[in-house]
């Protein structure tokens, strides 16, 4: 991918990586990160983006957080247990199916599964854009470094809003409504 060209809404896929109730607790500023995953989800959908759910060991986890849930009501979801969903038997086919090259990643967390992941796909060939401010680790110190290595290994670093606006790409239609009531 060429990064000086903006990000395509027909072109990508919302990857919400193990943002999972029993999980919160632990996640610095989990709210906040929350908050703009659900932006971008309802963005996502608005845009007609597919989206794909994963939940890391959901028996000891508990499932997604259920305003993801809600926000995302035609979400593929995945349960794994390799901290890299591209590990997980099927997540790879699953991906290539929906025959986008673009994933916009976000979830917890940041150091671990968000990285692993991240840094799989940008192998796969995959162009990668990690919104920073959807991601959280239990440390913050963490997610910094995380995202660190990120950009030197290639991926896009952003944040919600930015991704959302150049999904949307102009002002004026019945669509930028939309989004509008979303980022405000």
């Amino acid at each position: 991918m060429n990064y000086s060209e903006n990000i395509k809404a027909e072109q990508c896929i919302l990857l919400i990586i193990d943002l999972q109730s029993k999980l919160a607790p632990a996640i610095v500023s989990f709210n906040e990160t929350l908050a703009c995953a659900l932006q971008l989800a309802k963005a996502s959908t608005i845009h007609q983006i597919p989206s794909l759910i994963t939940e890391h060991y959901k028996k000891g986890l508990g499932e997604s957080d259920e305003n993801i849930q809600s926000a995302l009501p035609n979400a593929q979801y995945v349960e794994k247990i390799n901290f890299s969903a591209c590990a997980e038997e099927g997540f790879l086919d699953t991906l290539s199916q929906l025959q986008r090259s673009h994933v916009v990643v976000i979830g917890t967390e940041a150091h671990v599964c968000v990285l692993q992941t991240c840094l799989d796909l940008l192998q796969q060939g995959y162009a990668v854009t990690v919104a920073t401010d959807a991601i959280a680790s239990r440390n913050a110190e963490h997610k910094a470094i995380a995202v660190e290595q990120l950009r030197q290994a290639g991926a896009v670093i952003s944040c919600a809003e930015t991704i959302i606006f150049q999904w949307t790409k102009k002002a004026g239609t019945s669509t930028f409504k939309q989004i509008l009531s979303i980022v405000k």
